[in-house]
């Protein structure tokens, strides 16, 4: 097995490399010019702009894991050419190089509708409006439409291992409006890894998956665990079940989050 994986400098990235490493993975990095990486891993130089680069880098390869992105950007120019773009790239150069390898990208539940009336899952219809969810739900279609075998994982509100991410949700919430009753879905890095590992395994082929914890929990809770304290409000929670994802097929096909919940992670030391 040879694993190819794609925004290894990203805050996904950097912290899912070496758990691969650890687990006995065999890993390439696509990188953009020469890295620190991980003792093992070969940095192999390629952009997602540039087709003529990616061709040796998916060469030989059994798997992918694409998780380069552009997420939080004013540019949505950038958001599309990256997202959509750069997967289109990717694909062909696979299609060409190794057919036979597994596609495996990293989506988002963002792609949910904010109106649902239930949990996000993976048969409802999206159409989401913001660059960066309808970026990823254009790649995933170019995926599943490309004759390749692939997996398409969609992540919640990603945390922990020091990246920060939970420090900066207050301030998205305020800036937002958004009711501090309103309950998301999480996921650790470290269950991210334990997803793609699962992913290696081919159990997710051909499917799209939720991947996320056990808990759900309200913006006003995980405020308090960083040490901001919203303001209260007991007015009615309009869109109740926005960034809210069921994760029960992940379930049934065998993911297990080793941390089953913030508070989890808050008591092992795993922020």
């Amino acid at each position: 097995m040879t694993v190819l994986i794609t925004g290894v400098s990203g805050l996904v990235g950097a912290r899912l490399l070496p758990r691969l490493v650890e687990a006995g993975v065999n890993c390439r990095a696509l990188v953009r010019s020469k890295k620190d990486l991980p003792v093992g891993v070969m940095p192999v130089e390629g952009d997602l702009f540039d087709p003529s680069t990616l061709a040796h880098a998916v060469d030989g390869i059994s798997d992918l894991i694409h998780l380069a992105a552009v997420f939080r950007s004013q540019d949505t120019d950038l958001i599309w050419k990256s997202n959509l773009e750069g997967t289109q790239n990717l694909i062909a150069a696979v299609k060409a190089k190794a057919p036979n390898a597994r596609f495996i990208f990293a989506s988002t539940s963002n792609v949910y509708d904010m109106s649902s009336p239930h949990p996000g899952r993976e048969d409802d219809v999206v159409a989401p409006q913001h660059a960066y969810p309808a970026s990823k739900v254009a790649a995933e279609r170019a995926l599943q439409a490309s004759g390749l075998n692939w997996a398409v994982l969609r992540f919640p509100f990603v945390y922990g291992d020091g990246d920060g991410h939970l420090e900066e949700l207050p301030k998205h919430a305020i800036a937002g409006k958004w009711h501090p009753a309103k309950r998301i879905s999480t996921i650790h890095h470290r269950d991210i890894a334990t997803a793609l590992e699962l992913a290696l395994s081919g159990v997710f082929d051909e499917r799209i998956v939720n991947i996320a914890d056990e808990a759900p929990s309200s913006l006003y809770e995980l405020a308090r665990l960083v040490g901001v304290t919203l303001d209260s409000s007991s007015e009615p929670l309009e869109n109740p079940w926005h960034l809210h994802v069921d994760a029960s097929l992940a379930r049934s096909l065998g993911f297990q989050p080793t941390v089953r919940t913030v508070y989890q992670a808050v008591q092992e030391g795993l922020m």
